[in-house]
């Protein structure tokens, strides 16, 4: 399953799509999705200090496609709601079959979203 921005009115882009540096990610993620500033900083704070530790710039290069992925999802309300939505039921499910069913559909629309950003 793949997603197709721009079908639905209702998913079109809040914002362009920011570039994959901290500071543009940050940006956006205040305005598409500002439940998520804490997060945010916590990954990058994580990241760095993982950079640090390991001499390496992977765990930085991982968190920005990581946050870019998501932000993409969140510039488009409907996939945005349909990831949450998935993500949600996953949570509450009585069966893992049910789980698996919903996990799906959100990892779905998260490769869709990481494609999508690194496709530039």
């Amino acid at each position: 399953m793949s997603v197709q921005h721009g079908e639905d009115v209702d998913d079109r882009p809040l914002i362009p799509r920011p570039e994959r540096t901290p500071g543009a990610l940050r940006a956006a993620c205040t305005v598409v999705a500002p439940g998520l500033l804490a997060a945010y900083d916590r990954a990058k704070d994580q990241a760095l200090a993982e950079a640090v530790e390991h001499g390496s710039l992977g765990p930085v290069h991982a968190y920005l496609s990581h946050w870019a992925a998501l932000l993409e999802i969140e510039r488009h309300p409907a996939t945005a709601r349909e990831y949450h939505r998935a993500e949600y039921l996953a949570r509450i499910a009585t069966t893992p079959d049910e789980a698996r069913r919903h996990l799906r559909l959100a990892s779905s629309l998260y490769r869709a979203a990481f494609q999508a950003v690194h496709a530039e």
